[in-house]
């Protein structure tokens, strides 16, 4: 996959990879052609203002078309590899351990699409903290600069390869 140098590139496994090409092919071509048929259904039942169908529909085909678009730069942007080493050096793919602001907090480092549906938290590598522990070992003790201008210790307590 050829990234731009002005955007940043998004890690993903294969599986996640191919988890949202399946997604963008379906949305693109299924998904939209059903959406379609069922603003053409609406339409036909005759006024549009009172009618909820319609509407939904529309909405509906506002929120795939936006996730169509999403996936489509997604997908252009990924770099896709096999899960990091278990070495114990948080980068993107690892689910990482750590004490932040005195608080044990669990979160999976790199992109939320690799997450799936879990509930995981997850640290994007361009957030304030991603960029700050991009890179840190296991024990490691660092801080972060946090949006509302105060300074946020963390400990990296463990750093292991996500897997679904």
């Amino acid at each position: 996959m050829s990234t731009n140098s002005n955007e940043p590139a998004v890690w993903l496994t294969q599986e996640a990879y191919d988890r949202l090409k399946e997604e963008l092919t379906f949305l693109s071509g299924p998904g939209r052609a059903e959406i379609v048929a069922r603003i053409e259904q609406a339409r036909s039942e005759g006024d549009l203002k009172e009618n909820g169908g319609y509407h939904a529909a529309r909405e509906e085909q506002g929120k795939a078309e936006g996730r169509i678009v999403y996936l489509t730069d997604l997908l252009r942007r990924a770099h896709v590899g096999e899960a990091p080493a278990d070495d114990g050096v948080v980068e993107p793919g690892m689910l990482v351990v750590a004490k932040i602001a005195g608080d044990e907090t669990t979160f999976l480092f790199g992109s939320r699409e690799v997450a799936g549906d879990s509930d995981l938290e997850v640290y994007s590598e361009q957030s304030p903290i991603g960029n700050a522990v991009h890179g840190a070992k296991v024990g490691d003790k660092l801080s972060y600069l946090a949006p509302n201008g105060r300074d946020i210790t963390v400990e990296i307590l463990s750093a292991k390869p996500y897997k679904i």
